[in-house]
């Protein structure tokens, strides 16, 4: 498979543990050390990424799996795979560790998952963000619940759980994994660690012969 010039690096992790602003503090950081930097996030910002949040505490199970890979593949195309082009550092908020997550909770499984997203770029680098679930409890109820999925009192463990099972199935398709627990560290903390081990090399779709192995952290 052919190598890209730039390099995929996703955020994801369970509502609360800082996504957004370790995003904001990375492409900073990146952006300090002279790389070309661009951030998105998924859903994406196009008409059917604006669907696709403004319904997803309608439309369920598997057709609302459908509808994520649906905007994640116009997304690739659209936005992601020009700035990869480009040769950009691109830093999605969300992406497939969430699919694995998020769409479980939904009650679809994960071979169906895989399956509707066979063909997207793999990630050079998946960060998964954590925390304890009583830290994640009460970032939720001084921010407020952003989606249906995070009402429920056991929602916190059990995206913990599953974030745990997602970085194994990655791990299984070859894409290098950083877990980083965000009980006690800044969002700088974090984007410094992120920036660290961030591959030297791009990576490829659907092959990871071109990196150097697992990147995952206890």
């Amino acid at each position: 498979m052919t190598q890209r010039p730039g390099r995929l690096v996703t955020l994801d992790g369970p509502g609360g543990v800082g996504k957004s602003t370790t995003l904001a503090a990375l492409a900073e950081r990146l952006r300090d050390r002279g790389d070309q930097v661009h951030t998105t996030i998924e859903p994406s910002t196009s008409a059917l990424g604006q669907f696709t949040r403004a319904n997803a505490d309608h439309i369920h199970g598997r057709a609302l799996a459908c509808l994520v890979a649906a905007d994640r593949y116009d997304h690739i195309r659209n936005e992601i795979q020009p700035h990869l082009d480009a040769g950009d550092i691109v830093v999605c908020d969300r992406y497939l560790a969430s699919t694995l997550v998020v769409q479980r909770l939904d009650g679809v499984p994960e071979p169906f998952l895989l399956a509707l997203n066979a063909d997207i770029v793999l990630p050079d680098l998946a960060v998964l963000l954590t925390a304890d679930p009583r830290t994640i409890t009460r970032r939720l109820t001084a921010r407020g619940a952003h989606h249906r999925f995070e009402h429920h009192p056991d929602a916190p463990a059990r995206e913990v759980e599953l974030y745990e099972q997602a970085e194994q199935t990655l791990e299984r398709l070859g894409v290098p994994v950083l877990t980083v627990d965000t009980s006690s560290v800044t969002p700088s903390e974090t984007a410094e660690r992120i920036g660290n081990v961030l591959p030297s090399r791009p990576g490829s779709v659907g092959s990871r012969d071109g990196l150097d192995g697992n990147m995952a952290t206890p």
